[in-house]
């Protein structure tokens, strides 16, 4: 029997996916949290594992590159049809993430999924 491939919720580029070794290296191991808003807009922001906490209501929605990847749950209930993925850009941010002293940062390109991978979706 064959095991179906699960849609992932949140992809990265190699871009980013650069960063985030450039950042590991200096700063250890890392999670990434989908702002709602505040101060930086609607931006991923990226933070070494345990400066940020992770509250009850927040959601994972996966791993981008070994970081563990997470969403309020009222703003997931917004963007849970929704393909997240995570890029960088040059330009300074304006939040607590960790890219920002090198004047770059990561933002969220976003797409809505097809209903084959609706049907597909790795649950939360």
């Amino acid at each position: 029997m064959t095991q179906k491939q699960l849609t992932e919720r949140v992809a990265i580029t190699s871009k980013a996916a650069a960063v985030i070794d450039q950042l590991r290296e200096k700063h250890g191991e890392l999670m990434f949290h989908q702002s709602g808003g505040c101060c930086d807009g609607s931006a991923p922001m990226c933070f070494v594992v345990g400066d940020f906490m992770v509250g009850s209501r927040d959601v994972m929605l996966g791993s981008i590159h070994g970081c563990e990847f997470y969403m309020a749950a009222d703003q997931f209930e917004f963007w849970k049809n929704t393909h997240l993925t995570i890029d960088v850009t040059h330009g300074r941010g304006a939040s607590f993430s960790l890219e920002i002293p090198l004047g770059l940062r990561f933002m969220t390109l976003s797409r809505l999924f097809s209903d084959e991978e609706l049907d597909n979706l790795r649950p939360v």
